[in-house]
């Protein structure tokens, strides 16, 4: 389940997503640069291989560990794009191109957000879509909806199997989650079961709202991503956990999703500017400026087990003790988590500063936390659900045990 946002303001549009999948399914930030190909030369996607182009643009990537396609992510011209995993009444295929395979191709092939409209359509015509999407259910699969920005403008590509439909967005803010948008092509194609489940109207309607409400800013679309709805902490349904907010937690017996990384892009003639977590959870997260053209060393890879040397298991030590304790927890690092993210809204400093600063805060915050909490407020499903994950996930770093020892 996702959750995307685009603005189309004045001299720049804005592109917000979270991305919300399996809890133990890491998400890693890479860096690609401008490549030559020689002719005839193949690429080797998520399932399939297709025809590679003689040059592809260099990319910044958020993507899960082991796909080949990205969740988000943007390119050396500023085009900038976020997915949604959508239901529809469409036959799924057993392979094809997945949805973030269909993004990533599109970043390192466009120049405008038109352009990437033109060929995710035309891939989806020659290739399709279709092969697993899922980690803990790698036969999960589904079609796609796209939000696509450039410095000028943004487009949303909805796609059916082989079917689609784009509507540009030349003003305004325009939401897209989980479900079919564009009239006429929802009503011909939409599950309305499924898409029922995944609570995407409702949180649609609160990005869309949310998002509208001020003057649009990095920093408001950050808010609007860490958003519990109409609640200040995560609200857990049996059904699907916390699925009726942007920021997503898991723990539902049917359905389950968890926030994994989250991402803002700032997109201007001049330049433009990623703000993203690298991290699950933007409620206990940094969003942190990275460039497409300035590579940063975030260490090894993540995968689905427990390692402190990378980026994002080393913040699930507080994601993890966090929510468990939320009215406890979270007043040890939301003002300072705060007032440094204005501190760099500001003025934004480098990749790597951020970083370094960021692992000296999680350090602290970590250490505050869990001298705090000392009970799982949470329902007694969901503290099962996520037992499961951490051992799964072999956290052993004393999280998993201590949330064993309360229960």
């Amino acid at each position: 389940m996702c959750d995307s946002v685009v603005v189309v303001a004045d001299g720049r549009v804005l592109l917000a997503k979270n991305s919300d999948r399996d809890p133990n399914e890491a998400q890693v930030l890479e860096w690609h640069s401008r490549h030559s190909h020689p002719r005839g030369a193949q690429i080797r996607c998520t399932w399939i291989e297709i025809p590679q182009v003689a040059e592809t643009n260099a990319v910044l990537l958020s993507r899960p560990f082991w796909m080949w396609g990205a969740e988000m992510g943007a390119n050396e011209h500023g085009v900038a794009i976020g997915n949604e995993a959508v239901f529809t009444r469409e036959p799924h295929a057993a392979s094809g191109l997945t949805g973030m395979d269909l993004l990533r191709l599109a970043l390192e092939r466009a120049a405008t957000a038109a352009q990437a409209v033109s060929i995710i359509t035309d891939l989806l015509e020659r290739h399709g879509q279709g092969g697993g999407c899922g980690h803990e259910r790698r036969g999960f699969t589904y079609h796609n909806s796209f939000a696509i920005a450039d410095p000028k403008e943004a487009w949303v590509l909805e796609t059916a199997g082989r079917h689609w439909a784009s509507e540009r967005v030349a003003a305004g803010v325009r939401s897209i989650s989980n479900g079919l948008t564009i009239p006429g092509f929802a009503e011909r194609h939409s599950d309305h079961l499924r898409t029922a489940v995944s609570r995407c109207h409702v949180r649609q309607a609160l990005t869309q709202r949310e998002a509208g409400a001020g003057d649009p800013s990095a920093g408001a679309l950050m808010t609007v991503l860490r958003s519990h709805g109409a609640t200040r902490w995560p609200h857990y349904s049996a059904l699907n956990g916390a699925m009726a907010a942007p920021c997503m937690h898991a723990g539902g017996l049917l359905a389950a999703s968890q926030t994994a990384a989250s991402w803002v892009s700032e997109l201007r003639a001049d330049g433009a500017i990623h703000w993203a977590t690298g991290t699950a959870a933007p409620c206990t997260s940094l969003f942190k400026p990275f460039r497409v053209d300035d590579p940063v060393e975030l260490g090894p890879a993540p995968d689905d087990r427990f390692d402190a040397r990378t980026l994002w298991w080393r913040h699930e030590r507080l994601h993890r003790c966090a929510v468990r304790d939320p009215g406890t927890a979270f007043a040890l690092f939301e003002p300072e988590r705060d007032e440094v993210q204005r501190r760099w809204l500001c003025a934004p400093p480098t990749s790597a500063a951020a970083v370094a600063e960021a692992d000296e805060l999680l350090e602290r915050w970590v250490e505050r936390v869990r001298a705090a909490v000392h009970s799982d407020v949470r329902p007694a499903w969901v503290r099962r659900y996520w037992r499961v994950r951490d051992g799964r996930s072999g956290m052993a770093d004393g999280v998993a045990s201590a949330a064993a020892a309360l229960n």
